[in-house]
């Protein structure tokens, strides 16, 4: 598998703390990688850097120049109409490419749509129309899924997998969720003190299900190496956790 994303020793200091510190992470193209930790722990700020929208302190950042961002809010123009959404980056005359782009996550017959009518599930979907349409290959997703409800974040997960393996980006899902993480990833990543402490693999078979027994000794092991006791994982239902 040759290399789309390459970071060696990253470093970035907000005053006099390193939120990254000597971090090292290699993606694969075409690879999924998901980006666990505790709020406040830099997973972002990386994001940010690998999109552009931040600069390092220190270290080498190697990646493609074709990558999009989707991140947590939709980010739609309210003043365009849906098809206009999606092709706001390309060249004028691609509205053909559009229009395949969200036939792909469901919404064709929404291109005249006001972002406003459409719902939170229907936006979002809008928003990985726009940065899949550009043919990128680096899909960067800051937790997409976090302001959705419980029954439209797995439709959106299992709809951002299979267009993942359709359009195979190298991608970097930053989540909290440790589930959306097993569920979703080829490899998943814990940052804690500025580095990954925990680079793993995802063996599970899939169509993954949480109720596999490989799955659940996947979960606790991540959930132990982010510091979450696993006396506690009665009550991660109710913080988001799991």
């Amino acid at each position: 598998m040759s290399t789309a994303v390459q970071v060696r020793g990253l470093r970035r200091v907000f005053g006099e703390r390193a939120v990254l510190d000597g971090l090292d992470l290699t993606i694969g193209r075409g690879e999924f990688v998901a980006l666990l930790g505790a709020s406040g722990s830099g997973k972002t700020t990386l994001l940010r850097i690998l999109g552009a929208l931040d600069s390092s302190d220190g270290g080498q950042v190697l990646v493609p120049r074709a990558r999009t961002i989707v991140f947590q809010e939709p980010r739609l123009v309210p003043s365009k109409r849906v098809l206009t959404n999606v092709t706001v980056a390309l060249p004028r005359g691609e509205a053909e490419r559009g229009r395949r782009a969200l036939a792909e996550v469901g919404l064709e017959r929404h291109a005249r749509a006001w972002p406003a009518t459409l719902s939170g599930g229907e936006a979002q979907r809008v928003a990985l129309a726009r940065a899949l349409v550009r043919e990128p290959e680096l899909l960067l997703l800051d937790e997409p899924f976090a302001a959705l409800d419980a029954l439209t974040r797995l439709k959106m997960q299992d709809l951002v997998g299979e267009l993942c393996r359709v359009h195979r980006p190298a991608v970097l899902l930053v989540t909290h969720d440790v589930e959306e993480a097993v569920r979703l990833a080829d490899r998943v990543c814990v940052l804690r003190d500025g580095r990954l402490v925990t680079d793993e693999p995802v063996t599970v078979d899939r169509p993954r299900d949480p109720g596999d027994s490989a799955f659940a000794t996947l979960r606790r092991r991540l959930l132990n190496d982010l510091g979450v006791q696993l006396a506690e994982t009665a009550n991660l239902a109710e913080t988001g956790v799991i």
